[in-house]
């Protein structure tokens, strides 16, 4: 496991950015209506949308858009027809990135992705080029200003927890990605402050870029893919 990186603090900062501004709005409702298609409405049955469901929550979105965006997948409102698609390549210094979109104009979704990969130093491959560099996980981030590596071990000590890793002010825990909703309950029950409960790609190993212009070279190019209006994750295996 290599543990949680540079580049995923930035997506969480900037996660409660865009949550203050209702930014988040968007790639969660198109999440919610994905899941609901895929899985049903109801949150008792489906863990991806209670999941997803809280998550809305707590970036305050309002019920009544949550009921609508699981209406729209279960069909019993009229809505845009979402499909999933994945991109990847590699970016500058070879980093290797993974793109989780939901689009409904797949050619326009591809569009943007290469001209990104094109004009900031990456090179957009086929499909499978890098998947086999990651692995989906649960990811429970923690916010460790109350706590400390050894107080998450130990309340958590009874879960099948993959890793633990610090890193500023947040703790993230690893999990089999079945577990991910069983860890983060059992955290919350603890008393440890859960700030996110993901479903991620996770980098199998990660690769450290000590130039530090090169090393916001590659940062520059991550956000400018977050910054495209169908992309939903991106993912890299830089430290």
């Amino acid at each position: 496991m290599s543990g949680h990186s540079k580049w995923a603090n930035i997506k969480h900062k900037k996660a409660r950015e865009d949550s203050k501004k209702g930014k988040i709005f968007t790639r969660l409702i198109k999440e919610i209506t994905m899941s609901a298609r895929d899985g049903g409405g109801d949150t008792g049955t489906n863990s991806r949308l209670r999941l997803l469901v809280e998550k809305a929550r707590a970036a305050n979105m309002p019920q009544d858009n949550i009921i609508r965006g699981i209406k729209r997948g279960t069909g019993e409102l009229e809505g845009v027809n979402y499909e999933e698609i994945s991109y990847e390549g590699y970016g500058p210094s070879g980093i290797a990135i993974f793109v989780e979109t939901l689009t409904d104009n797949r050619k326009r979704t591809v569009a943007d992705v290469r001209h990104a990969f094109s004009k900031l130093g990456g090179n957009l491959g086929e499909a499978g080029s890098v998947a086999w560099m990651f692995e989906r996980k649960g990811v429970i981030t923690i916010n460790a200003d109350n706590c400390t590596e050894d107080d998450v071990i130990e309340k958590l000590i009874d879960y099948d927890i993959d890793d633990i890793v610090l890193n500023e002010n947040l703790i993230t825990v690893y999990c089999n990605m079945q577990d991910v909703e069983k860890v983060k309950d059992g955290a919350e029950k603890a008393g440890l402050t859960v700030e996110a409960a993901e479903i991620e790609m996770v980098p199998k190993d990660s690769v450290t870029i000590e130039d530090k212009e090169k090393e916001e070279k590659v940062y520059k190019f991550l956000e400018a893919l977050e910054e495209i209006d169908d992309v939903q994750n991106v993912y890299a295996n830089i430290a």
